[in-house]
């Protein structure tokens, strides 16, 4: 019996990557988009995670794409630049064999090797029993705050719901210069100042 492997999303996955989160927009409410893009539209999106040294993580099994992951900055000002916000979702036919799990641990362990601070998940529809929260409070995320009716979908308001994780010493001790949100952050200062000369 083959096992579930997670490893670093490629552009061959983005089909299965549009699908499944096609049918996460269309079917349910994790995601607040109403329309789900094409998978051109992906593309760029991933293109653009993978420039800013995001992770970016698929579940494999037996050669088949059962869901995916990625850390991306979480507002774009650069005070934000140590904290990430993480997406996860899974096939369908995938649900409830742990492939949620495996992914977001991955996912924290690459956070955390490329020096960030917190990661916080914004998850839409976020009632005591959503999957996301329990799966969120399974790797030990805190409950961070609330939006009371922030989105429509479905013909029904849905809260948001934060939730936060704190990596490398959170807010405790100072940056790391040789972070990859530090040396990003001087990589941009050091082209603006050459632009101003």
């Amino acid at each position: 019996m083959s096992t579930i492997v997670i490893r670093a999303a490629r552009a061959a996955d983005l089909d299965t990557i549009t699908q499944i989160y096609a049918d996460a927009v269309t079917r349910g409410t994790a995601s607040y988009e109403l329309e789900p893009p094409g998978r051109a539209e992906m593309g760029t999106r991933f293109d653009t995670l993978q420039a800013g040294g995001f992770p970016y993580l698929v579940a494999e099994k037996a050669g088949a794409v059962l869901g995916y992951a990625y850390a991306g900055p979480f507002r774009p000002r650069p005070a934000y630049r140590f904290i990430v916000e993480d997406s996860v979702y899974v096939a369908p036919d995938a649900k409830g064999q742990g492939v949620g799990l495996k992914l977001m641990q991955s996912l924290i362990a690459a956070a955390e090797a490329a020096g960030f601070r917190q990661i916080v998940a914004v998850i839409g529809d976020g009632h005591p029993d959503s999957a996301s929260v329990k799966l969120h409070e399974k790797l030990g995320f805190r409950h961070s705050g609330r939006l009371e009716g922030s989105g429509y979908k479905h013909g029904r308001w849905l809260d948001t719901v934060f939730m936060q994780l704190a990596l490398n010493g959170g807010a405790s001790v100072p940056p790391d210069p040789d972070s990859l949100p530090e040396r990003k952050f001087r990589e941009a200062s050091e082209r603006t100042e050459e632009m101003k000369n």
